[in-house]
C-alpha cells in the first residue's frame, strides 16, 4: 500500500498513472484518493476519488467513483464502469486518468473519458475543492468485491505494477 497523506497533497489538475493491474477472486487493487482533511471532518465529508477499482473476478471491468456527504449515515456517491473487450486489465499497462477542476471531474482509460460529474449535481457539500492525497493498494476480500476471499483459483501473490504517476498543476 502507498499513501502520501503527510507527504504530498494535491488541488485540481491531471493525474496520469500507468499501471498493470492484477486479477483473481477476492483481489481489490485500488488507485484512488482521499482529502486532507480527513482527521478533522471524517469519511464522506473529506471526499474520495476512486480514480479506478476492480473487482479480481471481473479483470475486465474497471469502476470509477466519487464519494460525499456530511457523515456515513449521508454518505452519497456516484459509479461508472468500463468494460475492456480487448483482453484484461492484467496483461498490458493502462494508462488512468484524472482530469479535475473547481466545476468538475472526469477520469479516463488509455485517453478515453468514461466517468463525468459536474459540481452543480451535487447538492450537498462539495469536497472535492480541497487538497486530496493518494492510495494506491490491493485489498484482499472486503464490501466491495462482496466479501470474496482468494481461492486455488486466485493465484498468490498479486501485483499491483506502478510504471509512473504524473500529476500536472
Amino acid at each position: 500500500r502507498m499513501v502520501t497523506k503527510g507527504k504530498r497533497e494535491f488541488k485540481w489538475g491531471r493525474v496520469d498513472i500507468r499501471a498493470k493491474l492484477p486479477k483473481g477472486k477476492g483481489v481489490w487493487p485500488a488507485l484512488w484518493m482521499l482529502g486532507g482533511n480527513i482527521s478533522t471532518v471524517n469519511w464522506p465529508a473529506c471526499g474520495e476519488i476512486d480514480i479506478l477499482e476492480l473487482k479480481g473476478r471481473e479483470p475486465n471491468k474497471i469502476y470509477a467513483t466519487l464519494h460525499w456527504g456530511a457523515n456515513t449515515a449521508g454518505h452519497r456517491y456516484d459509479t461508472k464502469t468500463y468494460t475492456y473487450n480487448s483482453g484484461t486489465f492484467d496483461q498490458q499497462f493502462h494508462l488512468y486518468s484524472l482530469l479535475w477542476n473547481e466545476a468538475e471531474i472526469r477520469i479516463l482509460i488509455d485517453d478515453q473519458e468514461y466517468y463525468y460529474k459536474d459540481k452543480t449535481s451535487i447538492s450537498e457539500a462539495y469536497p472535492f475543492n480541497n487538497p486530496f492525497f493518494f492510495i494506491f493498494n490491493i485489498a484482499i476480500g472486503g464490501t466491495f468485491i462482496d466479501n470474496e476471499i482468494p481461492d486455488a483459483s486466485t493465484g498468490l501473490p498479486q501485483r499491483m505494477v506502478v510504471d509512473y504517476i504524473r500529476v500536472y498543476q
